[in-house]
């Protein structure tokens, strides 16, 4: 297959999966507090790779161990609670929207901490996509009433967080096999995610209502699919495509958000759908062809 179809197949399904992770997110928070429904996310995550986990800490070299744990704490862990307690503030949709500050972050964490160069369309792409994020940010339905500045924070914090780990995770786990690499940080970093479950009272919680059981159920959808595999494929897209056009996903995260956000009832008008073209042209400019040397195919054992 086309190498740079499978790129756009697999920057499309991370698209779908991440931006459908909000609505679970708000479907979590029904019955369970911010904090549990992020600990279970990521222990099901966890759970998911656990049978590759052995055979991923037999082969990731023991100086590499530190790095995936901590690729794991900052792209996944953290960001993580930081959502669900900023969507305890703002709508779903909302919180995907913003989600699209990341390539910025991605940028600036790449050129002041890893020296990284990259093209003028690439960052007139993203400040053209960044331009429609910001517009659909303000034109939101009620945004006055959900625009909590210290939720919108935490969103940015997030986004802070994942700007390094995609940075880190191309120049340092480069040659560790994505699934490997998944199944390693996911594994450890549920061990504090169960810590942190245990002291927010979960286990005191009537576990078999209805309630309790559907949220639960909503928080392990996220950890399985919006975390576990998105995770992998994230990894691998990051290795094929480089970590600029892998953080582009993140504009389109707003427009799933959004179609959520109508199948839920929620209103979307003309303004946020020319909002949402903006962003997928920022996406456009930002990935046609260059003078830049060709990425290279990098080999993926998975």
């Amino acid at each position: 297959m086309n190498y740079k179809l499978v790129n756009w197949l697999l920057f499309t399904t991370l698209a779908f999966i991440w931006g459908s992770s909000f609505i679970l997110i708000k479907e979590g928070l029904l019955y369970l507090d911010a904090y549990q429904v992020a600990s279970l996310r990521i222990i099901s995550s966890g759970i998911v790779m656990l049978p590759m986990a052995y055979n991923a800490f037999r082969y990731i070299p023991k100086n590499k161990m530190f790095i995936v744990f901590m690729s794991g704490l900052m792209g996944s862990l953290l960001p993580s609670y930081l959502f669900c307690i900023a969507e305890m503030g703002v709508d779903s949709a909302l919180a995907g929207t913003l989600n699209s500050l990341t390539p910025i972050f991605v940028i600036i964490v790449g050129a002041v901490f890893f020296r990284n160069q990259t093209s003028s369309s690439k960052i007139t792409g993203i400040l053209i996509a960044f331009a429609g994020s910001v517009l659909l940010f303000f034109n939101q339905p009620h945004f006055t009433e959900n625009s909590n500045l210290v939720y919108v924070l935490y969103i940015v914090l997030a986004t802070i967080l994942y700007g390094i780990n995609v940075n880190m995770v191309q120049r340092q786990l480069s040659k560790v096999p994505s699934v490997k690499a998944v199944a390693a940080a996911l594994t450890l970093n549920s061990i504090p995610a169960l810590i942190i479950l245990f002291f927010t009272g979960y286990f005191d919680l009537e576990l078999s209502s209805k309630g309790v059981l559907a949220s639960t159920g909503f928080s392990f959808i996220l950890g399985i699919f919006g975390t576990a595999l998105a995770s992998i494929l994230f990894y691998i897209l990051i290795k094929r495509a480089g970590a600029v056009f892998s953080a582009m996903v993140t504009y389109g995260i707003p427009v799933v958000a959004n179609f959520w956000g109508v199948i839920y009832g929620e209103f979307v008008g003309i303004i946020q759908v020319l909002c949402l073209m903006i962003i997928l042209l920022g996406v456009y400019v930002a990935n046609r062809k260059t003078k830049e040397l060709k990425l290279v195919k990098i080999s993926d054992e998975v």
